[in-house]
């Protein structure tokens, strides 16, 4: 709130002016809203906790239940009990942590080929990278699932690793990144005899802990959701199915008509997202800003 105070004169004393501000009033109305989306957005989440909660009596039951008449953790033991759950989320984290490891590395080291390296036809060859993103995925699953035969990797975790080891919008994410870094702070270290390894080491790297939070999040998301890719080319060997491919393939059909035991699952399956998110939302947030997502 702004305070104006009028000239006072001579024999006379005048009252400061208060004036509201533009941004104050309008804030309870914008919390409001920020508060209405914010439960409708999360509503979707809360209603599958009370649905893992409740038996199946209470789900089948008249009327809308807001909390669970019933509590019971039978949802999660159960298909926990029939199936190999903790083998399919071992699975899932090792291959979305292998994935992301490889990923983030590769598209860090281009992204910074992109933006700092000067060599010919760099705009041209980046351009040509970036058209192929208007390549559906389903258009070149066939000749990728060829080659996977051919080198001897089906039925293998590194036929989900290796295709994955760099993404086109990932090397772009991180080009635009390095782009706002000063290239005065590059060329004073490389007056200094650093080479370009340990530039990228000691001087680019410490500043992209928001490039990096927002590359470990969109990769690690985007694996541990995977289920198209890594259901062709594990189908053969049922001892390495990720979470999506085991509740699909085996949960989802002796549980069909079970939504408390299928809405458990799926709390499990997303909640190392969930926490994840948290962890570094800070750097997430700060990282589309200063890459030009807008």
């Amino acid at each position: 709130m702004a305070t104006v105070t009028l000239p006072a004169t001579r024999g006379t004393s005048v009252a400061p002016v208060r004036r509201t501000s533009r941004r104050g009033r309008f804030f309870v109305p914008r919390l409001i809203l920020a508060v209405l989306a914010t439960l409708v957005i999360l509503f979707p989440l809360y209603w599958m906790v009370v649905t893992a909660l409740s038996t199946q009596k209470d789900l089948y039951s008249p009327g809308l239940h807001l909390w669970p008449q019933h509590l019971t953790w039978s949802n999660f033991s159960q298909p926990v009990h029939d199936f190999p759950v903790w083998t399919w989320f071992r699975n899932s984290t090792l291959i979305a942590v292998a994935v992301t490891a490889i990923t983030v590395s590769c598209n860090l080291l281009a992204g910074y080929a992109f933006a700092k390296l000067r060599f010919r036809g760099r705009n041209a060859l980046f351009l040509l990278l970036l058209s192929t993103m208007m390549i559906p995925v389903q258009a070149i699953m066939i000749a990728q699932f060829k080659f996977t035969i051919h080198l001897g990797l089906y039925g293998n975790v590194w036929a989900v690793i290796l295709p994955e080891s760099a993404t086109v919008f990932g090397i772009f994410l991180a080009r635009q990144f390095f782009l706002a870094i000063p290239d005065e702070l590059i060329e004073a270290a490389r007056v200094d005899g650093a080479g370009q390894l340990r530039i990228f080491r000691s001087i680019v790297l410490p500043l992209c802990r928001p490039l990096l939070a927002v590359l470990t999040l969109l990769t690690a998301m985007s694996e541990w959701n995977a289920f198209a890719w890594p259901l062709v080319v594990l189908f053969g060997n049922h001892e390495l199915f990720t979470l999506p491919i085991g509740m699909v393939t085996d949960l989802q059909g002796q549980y069909s008509s079970n939504y408390g035991a299928i809405m458990a699952m799926s709390l499990l399956m997303i909640s190392p997202l969930i926490v994840l998110f948290v962890l570094f939302q800070r750097y997430f947030v700060q990282g589309l800003a200063r890459s030009g997502i807008k």
